[in-house]
């Protein structure tokens, strides 16, 4: 169940389908996300979309800005969808693992003439 709060504007039917396309992307990681909330505002010129979601590990959050409503709403997912990559990807990417047995397997020689 997403919250959606919107200051200035409407929610629509094809608002909210929009929305719920962007969060079903999110629940392909096999991460159960708890509380999604997203806020819409309009400012003068542009739509903001903000969004936070809990999930077990912690929390994401995301905010768009663009002067068209729906390319806000799928920057807004996208960027919620590149954090919770990076943090389920994360025990992948080990990245001193390699270095330190790179170093364990050198042996240092000194030749002194």
């Amino acid at each position: 169940m997403i919250k959606i709060t919107s200051k200035q504007l409407e929610v629509t039917a094809p608002i909210l389908a929009r929305i719920e396309s962007r969060f079903e992307k999110l629940t392909r990681h096999d991460v159960s996300l708890i509380n999604p909330h997203v806020i819409i505002s309009q400012e003068k010129t542009f739509f903001k979309i903000e969004a936070s979601v809990g999930i077990p590990s912690g929390e994401l959050f995301a905010q768009a800005k663009h002067e068209n409503l729906y390319a806000a709403i799928t920057a807004m997912g996208q960027k919620l969808e590149k954090q919770l990559n990076r943090l389920t990807h994360k025990a992948e990417g080990q990245r001193f693992e390699g270095v330190e047995e790179a170093e364990e397997e050198f042996e240092y020689e000194l030749n002194v003439a």
